[in-house]
């Protein structure tokens, strides 16, 4: 059975927003066109961003989503990862808590959709 290996966030601008996630999860895309650049994240999945322009992102209603990032070392991980996103400016949504499955926090993109931190499982 096939298993999803690419996952797509729809932004306005895909340039602008491999620029914010490529500066906030510190990589580089492998695919790039003016409306759809992507990354590979390991295991041959890839994270993509598409520009939708029939897509009015802030017309859209509640997103039920998340792009969630697990690091090694929780709780110290990360506030320490709040600390820098925060420095770079982010909107932050969440300020770090502890929740049942650890401490976690949630920021923004430019467009609105959710970033979260958490520790590994």
């Amino acid at each position: 059975m096939p298993a999803p290996n690419m996952f797509i966030v729809y932004v306005s601008d895909a340039p602008a927003a491999a620029r914010f996630y490529g500066d906030l999860f510190d990589m580089a895309p492998s695919f790039e066109t003016p409306g759809f650049v992507a990354f590979d994240i390991g295991g041959g999945v890839q994270f993509a961003l598409w520009s939708r322009s029939e897509v009015a992102l802030a017309e859209v209603g509640v997103r039920t989503g998340e792009v969630c990032l697990a690091v090694k070392g929780a709780p110290e991980s990360v506030d320490e990862l709040f600390a820098d996103w925060k420095g770079k400016g982010v909107r932050v949504v969440s300020e770090p808590q502890d929740e049942v499955f650890g401490r976690t926090f949630v920021v923004a993109d430019p467009d609105g959709n959710l970033i979260r931190v958490a520790p590994v499982d």
